[in-house]
């Protein structure tokens, strides 16, 4: 399973990750990993990116009936 640390580290590697590539990369199901981002995201370790909602190409998400789960979520250390 893995650390705070691995997490931070892996993404001061990697620039920017998925919350679900830092799972498979980790080997740590996504739940914890969630949990684990959001801590360093609240001990200032961490910053969320979300990708804006006008840059749908299509504009179909809007009435996407999945709740815009087309929308990607970023992690990345603050600068």
């Amino acid at each position: 399973m893995a650390s705070l640390i691995e997490i931070r580290d892996m993404l001061a590697l990697q620039g920017r990750m998925e919350a679900k590539q830092l799972s498979a990369r980790l080997n740590t199901p996504q739940p914890m990993i969630d949990a684990m981002l959001s801590r360093l995201e609240a001990m200032g370790k961490a910053r969320r990116i979300q990708e804006d909602p006008d840059g749908c190409l299509s504009g179909s998400c809007k009435s996407c009936p999945e709740g815009k789960a087309c929308l990607r979520e970023w992690w990345e250390l603050p600068s």
